[in-house]
């Protein structure tokens, strides 16, 4: 028999630690790509640190990132494979940004959240970009937001935007390319540099 006061059964410390290794624990990664096509001004601007930056977050199989389109009320957040180049992009490094405890429907339901968020037709390449996104989706899931330095070109631009032309900021008309839609699968989204590169009169990639 069990001493008086006392049940019989594990320790307190012994359920504790098996409580705690049930608990999931899921990397949250940031993938970072280069809209700069290759060069020695790419690599300039890279080492300077004020590079035209594209992030997104990867969580299992699946990378998160937020772009811009005209068709209202459609999320703007869609999902490739990791480390899927973007139109034009150049992919540059992986950084291990954390961890989140959260099960699986509890992620689910704040990339959800954030989708309902970030729509294509409030992208803005100064102020409300993919990078933003990917900070709000790290803060959502770590409670720590991303480096500041993935947007600093974005902030530059809003110091100084007599060099941004008004109508790169806008969002652009939906193009087809790589990558689901989170609302209904639909393929319809753009990216930073395609942006630049209609409005300036160049080719898409």
């Amino acid at each position: 028999m069990a001493p008086h006061g006392r049940r019989a059964g594990r320790k307190p410390s012994e359920t504790s630690h098996r409580t705690t290794l049930s608990l999931q624990k899921t990397e949250v990664l940031i993938n970072v790509y280069d809209l700069l096509p290759p060069g020695k001004l790419s690599s300039t601007f890279w080492m300077l640190g004020c590079s035209l930056l594209h992030s997104a977050v990867v969580i299992k199989d699946k990378e998160y990132a937020f772009g811009g389109h005209d068709r209202k009320g459609l999320t703007g957040v869609y999902w490739t494979r990791p480390k899927t180049e973007p139109p034009g992009g150049t992919f540059r490094c992986e950084i291990l940004h954390g961890f989140t405890m959260r099960s699986e429907e509890e992620i689910e339901a704040i990339i959800k959240q954030a989708s309902e968020k970030f729509l294509g037709t409030s992208y803005n390449l100064l102020t409300f970009n993919c990078n933003h996104f990917t900070s709000h989706l790290c803060y959502d899931l770590t409670s720590q937001t991303a480096p500041s330095w993935l947007n600093r070109a974005a902030s530059i631009g809003l110091a100084l935007p007599c060099v941004v032309p008004q109508e790169w900021v806008a969002p652009p008309d939906a193009d087809t390319a790589d990558g689901e839609l989170l609302d209904d699968g639909d393929e319809h989204r753009d990216d930073e540099r395609a942006i630049m590169l209609r409005n300036a009169g160049g080719s898409r990639t």
